[in-house]
Order: C-alpha cells, then structure tokens, then sequence
C-alpha cells in the first residue's frame, strides 16, 4: 500500500515536470516568434544599424559628387563672330539725309550697292523714280539703294521725295555737288552700280527694266 501510493506521487511529481518543461517550451517559442515578428515590420534585420564602410541603400534617386556640374556642358552653337567687311575707297563717304540724319557709307560695305544720283526738276528722274520706289524696300537688305539728290533746291528736293514716295530709302542732299565731283557725275539721271567687293560694275543710265534684272542679279549673287 505504501509502495503503490510512493509511486503514484512519483508520477505526479513526473507529469509536473514535464508540464513546466512543455510551458517554458512553448513560451520559448512564442518569445522567438515575436522577435522574428518585429524584424520582418521594421525591414532590418537584427544587429543593428549597417557596418561602417557599407554602401547605403538606394533612394531612387542618383547621387552627385560636389561640385560636378548636374548636365553636361554645351559646346557653343557659333563660331568667333565674323569680322567686320573692310570698306572699299568707294564707300569711304559721309553726307547728310534730306531728313537731317548723318549717313556713313562705310555702313554699307560688304554689299552690292546701288547710288542714284537724280536732281528735282528733271523729268527722265521722275519717269524712273517709280521702278525705284517698288525695288527699293524690296532689296533693302541685300542691295541697298541710295539717292543722291543734287542740282536744286532742299525743299524741291523733298517734294520729289514726296510724291514718288521714295522715303523708304536713304536720300542724300547733295546741293553743293560733293558726291557728284567725286564720282564724276555730270549729267542725270546716273545710276552708279557697286559689287560687294567695292568694284563699280556699271556707271550710266538705266531704264526701269534694266534697273530691276540688274539689281535682281546683284541680289542673287
């Protein structure tokens, strides 16, 4: 009796044991669970932050190192600026507008250009001013047409400007005969004719028509 009563309280004493040895068991492993929880949530993983000298982790966006330009420089476009076109002799004169504005023929080198000398009352003037009024804005850029208006008066002068509407071109008052002598104009209408390269290729009359396929010539140079 006593025998049997030990090891029943033997076996008792077993299946607490083994019930504490189960409990710490599982606690252990819900313990090891919740751990394992937590790093999978904060994307670290345990140990800390990353070890000195390892590479940062990627942001989406590129770095750059300081000081280095963001884009890469641009070539220019262009080369050195052209040099100024060197003024021939026949250019090299100065006057005055009917206008009263200063006017430099150097302005004009490196063009064909296209002196009309014309005086108010002459009448085959008028019959060519209006071929040079249509022409004239027309190739205002690339053949320039200047008037130089001698042998009258300023307010004549003007009036002629007037009436073939021929503003839209510099007009030189030339009343004492300056430009004339030097380039030996005597008699209207002459129409002096410049290449580009400063050389007169045609001094004398021109008609409306001859006027236009020359300077349409000069223009497609």
């Amino acid at each position: 009796m006593r025998i049997g009563m030990a090891w029943g309280t033997l076996g008792r004493v077993r299946r607490r044991a083994g019930v504490g040895r189960l409990r710490r068991a599982v606690t252990a492993g819900a313990l090891l669970t919740a751990l394992v929880g937590v790093a999978a949530c904060t994307g670290t993983a345990p140990g800390g932050p990353a070890a000195a000298g390892s590479p940062p982790a990627a942001t989406g966006s590129a770095t750059t190192p300081a000081g280095s330009p963001t884009t890469p420089p641009v070539a220019p476009s262009g080369g050195p600026p052209a040099a100024p076109a060197q003024v021939p002799d026949v250019l090299r004169f100065t006057g005055t507008t009917l206008g009263g504005a200063a006017f430099d023929a150097a302005q004009l080198a490196g063009r064909p250009v296209v002196l009309w000398f014309w005086a108010p009352w002459c009448a085959t003037c008028a019959s060519q001013a209006w071929t040079v009024a249509e022409i004239a804005p027309k190739y205002r850029d690339t053949v320039p047409i200047v008037g130089v208006a001698g042998l009258g008066e300023r307010k004549a002068m003007k009036e002629f400007v007037t009436e073939f509407e021929l503003g839209a071109m510099p007009q030189i008052e030339d009343s004492k005969g300056v430009l004339w002598k030097r380039f030996k104009v005597t008699e209207q209408s002459i129409f002096v004719v410049i290449d580009r390269n400063g050389t007169v290729v045609h001094q004398g009359f021109l008609d409306g028509e001859a006027l236009t396929a020359k300077v349409a010539a000069l223009a497609g140079a």
